[in-house]
């Protein structure tokens, strides 16, 4: 049995902290994943634990087991967020998996969702749609007609998923103050897949400009910064530059993390370098969007 730590705080950095834990690729023997001392999760973290799970299922590797969270309240937010009605089918659960409650109005703009088809897309705007009119408006104080290029950005990012992952992935949205980054209430919406990764997806046309320089993080720059997709058509493979171009207007932030690299657009509220290499390998590709309220709005 090889047991993999999950940190006290499991959000992009903590992220990091677990595939260290995870070690080689894959993982030497059945996984314990260990989450009875943790105290909160992302939505990155939501979607990379059932990422994880995923991953092994389609390497065939053992069902790995997760130790649930030891604190009611820890248990109780991961139960409303729905990540246990799918860690359920991916994990062998251990400990108590508590039900969950009635739905009321709350910070889980969209419970972890999965996405395997473009339907499945439809699906999750149409059901962000109305909520999102209330968080972007009343919690962030943008303008109301900024519902529909929310609503794009959250269909782009997971259309990623079906045109270049190979596989299934997930999705979810929460809306929380930041206080440790930011200090103001922000949208966070996390995609994750256990597919091929940007590196793969973009190698057959891309690394010979780099040659041995060919990794991780220059496939992440080729499709971030350069805007290059492997898709010659005119009109596809453009919607990381969208993403871009609408939270440069929002003051937001996107990062990227696949096989052992994180590229971010860090906007001036953030200290996180731009380009991280070297990390721990994770299976897949991770996107975090932050959208964050206006400065001075007050809720």
């Amino acid at each position: 049995m090889h047991v993999a730590t999950v940190p006290a705080y499991l959000d992009d950095r903590g992220l990091d902290q677990l595939a260290q834990g995870i070690g080689t690729w894959p993982p030497p023997g059945r996984l314990l994943v260990d989450a009875r001392a943790c105290k909160w999760s992302s939505p990155y973290g939501f979607c990379a634990l059932l990422t994880l799970g995923q991953a092994l299922a389609e390497a065939r590797l053992e069902k790995p087991r997760l130790a649930v969270p030891e604190a009611d309240a820890v248990r109780s937010y991961w139960a409303k967020a729905d990540f246990f009605k799918y860690a359920s089918e991916l994990f062998e659960l251990h400990g108590k998996v508590p039900r969950k409650a009635p739905d009321q109005q709350s910070d889980v703009l969209l419970p972890v969702t999965p996405i395997r088809g473009t339907d499945d897309i439809h699906g999750v705007v149409n059901a962000v749609a109305e909520s999102a009119t209330r968080i972007l408006t009343t919690e962030l104080g943008l303008e109301a007609k900024a519902t529909a290029r929310f609503t794009m950005t959250l269909s782009e990012a997971c259309q990623n998923i079906t045109e270049h992952a190979g596989t299934g992935g997930w999705v979810a949205i929460h809306a929380y103050n930041w206080r440790r980054r930011l200090g103001r209430r922000v949208v966070v919406m996390a995609i994750s897949d256990a597919g091929i990764g940007f590196r793969r997806s973009l190698e057959a046309t891309e690394s010979r400009k780099f040659g041995e320089r060919w990794s991780d993080g220059t496939a992440l720059e080729t499709a971030l910064i350069q805007e290059i997709s492997r898709f010659r058509d005119p009109g596809r493979g453009q919607g990381l530059a969208m993403i871009k171009r609408t939270l440069r207007e929002w003051q937001g932030k996107v990062s990227i993390r696949s096989g052992t690299a994180r590229l971010a657009i860090v906007p001036g509220w953030d200290d996180d370098q731009p380009l991280a290499e070297h990390l721990p390998y994770f299976p897949g590709s991770q996107v975090q969007i932050v959208i964050p309220a206006r400065e001075g709005h007050i809720k």
